[in-house]
């Protein structure tokens, strides 16, 4: 009896691992998988790359003309509070646009001062 639970124990350590065989093969799967994406990627890379470098020189072409346009458009953008609340443009037959506002403006707050003239924020 005692030899049994002797060879038990002895074994014991040997039952406790995992066999290596089954993880090998899915890794090995996945790396395949990673590596044909990577393939593909780098293949769209190389096709996109050409529009990439016109797109680039264009935004390069076009950045003296954006540097003069930038304050006239913060200025609209701060007359704009949300374009959610404007209608499409609308183009006049004497060439004016015409952007409407679909939602009413919020109620201006009128600030009235206290008795002592203190002002409430």
């Amino acid at each position: 009896m005692r030899l049994v639970l002797a060879i038990c124990l002895a074994a014991a350590p040997a039952f406790a691992e995992d066999a290596p065989a089954a993880p090998e093969a899915e890794s090995e799967g996945f790396s395949l998988m990673e590596e044909g994406m990577k393939l593909v990627l780098r293949g769209m890379m190389d096709e996109m790359q050409p529009a990439f470098d016109e797109l680039e020189a264009a935004l390069e072409e076009m950045k003296p003309g954006l540097r003069e346009l930038a304050p006239k458009l913060r200025q609209i953008l701060a007359l704009i509070d949300d374009a959610k609340n404007y209608d499409a443009p609308v183009m006049l037959p004497n060439g004016d646009i015409l952007i409407r506002r679909n939602a009413p403006l919020p109620p201006k707050r009128e600030v009235v001062p206290g008795p002592n003239g203190e002002i409430e924020l």
